[in-house]
C-alpha cells in the first residue's frame, strides 16, 4: 500500500504569548501546524491571522518564511498515512480553507485544558485540536482524549510521529530551500542545437 508523509511542526516562537504558555505547561513548543508537503508551501494551523495581534485568530495558511518566525525554535517531525488518509485530509483541509472566514480560534477552549473539561464550540480551535481532530477525521489518529484537551504534548509523544529535526527553523528553512535549489540544478534541458 503506497504512504504519503505528512509533517508535524511544532513551535516557539519566543513571543510574550508564547513565553506565557510555556511557563504554564512547563513545555516549550506550544504550537504545531501540519504541512502536507516537505518543502512547507502548505502549512496549516489555527493561530494568529496577523502575527503581531495574538487577539486575531482562526484558521491559517502559515508562510514560515516571515519574519515573524526568524527566531523561531521548532520540532519537525513526520507521519506516513496512507493515500486514502492523505487525501480525506487534504479534501478536509481544501474546505476549510475555501470557507475559512467561517472559523475562528477557540480561546475558550484553551481555559478548557486548564480545567480539564472540553469546551466544544462550532467551527473553533486552537492548534492541537485543530491537527488532532483532522487526523483523527482522515483515520490516521485514534484520540487518547477528547480533541479539545490535546495539547501539543499529546501529539508529540504519540509513537507514530518520526522526529527528523529539533532547532532553529530557519535553519531547518534554509537547508530544504537549498536542497530544492540543488535538485532544480541537477536537471537541465539538453541544449537546443542552432541551426
Amino acid at each position: 500500500m503506497k504512504k504519503r508523509i505528512v509533517y508535524l511542526i511544532f513551535l516557539d516562537t519566543g513571543t510574550f504569548l508564547a513565553r506565557a504558555i510555556d511557563m504554564y505547561t512547563k513545555t516549550s513548543l506550544n504550537h504545531v501546524s501540519i504541512s502536507l508537503d516537505q518543502q512547507f508551501n502548505y502549512v496549516y494551523s489555527f493561530g494568529r491571522k496577523r502575527p503581531y495581534n495574538p487577539l486575531i485568530g482562526g484558521f491559517v495558511r502559515e508562510n514560515l518564511h516571515l519574519p515573524f518566525f526568524k527566531k523561531a525554535k521548532c520540532a519537525i517531525y513526520q507521519l506516513k498515512i496512507s493515500e486514502s488518509q492523505y487525501e480525506v485530509l487534504q479534501q478536509r483541509i481544501m474546505l476549510m480553507e475555501s470557507h475559512k472566514h467561517l472559523y475562528r480560534y477557540n480561546f475558550l477552549g484553551l481555559f478548557g485544558i486548564i480545567l480539564n473539561k472540553e469546551f466544544q464550540r462550532d467551527n473553533a480551535f486552537f492548534c492541537s485540536q485543530f491537527v488532532a481532530t483532522l487526523l483523527q477525521d482522515c483515520g490516521a489518529y485514534q484520540l487518547p482524549k477528547p480533541p479539545g484537551l490535546i495539547r501539543p504534548q499529546d501529539l508529540k509523544s504519540w509513537h507514530e510521529l518520526k522526529l527528523i529535526y529539533h532547532g532553529s527553523l530557519q535553519e531547518y528553512l534554509y537547508t530544504i530551500d537549498g536542497q530544492e535549489q540543488s535538485a532544480q540544478l541537477e536537471y537541465q534541458e539538453p541544449p537546443v542545437k542552432l541551426g
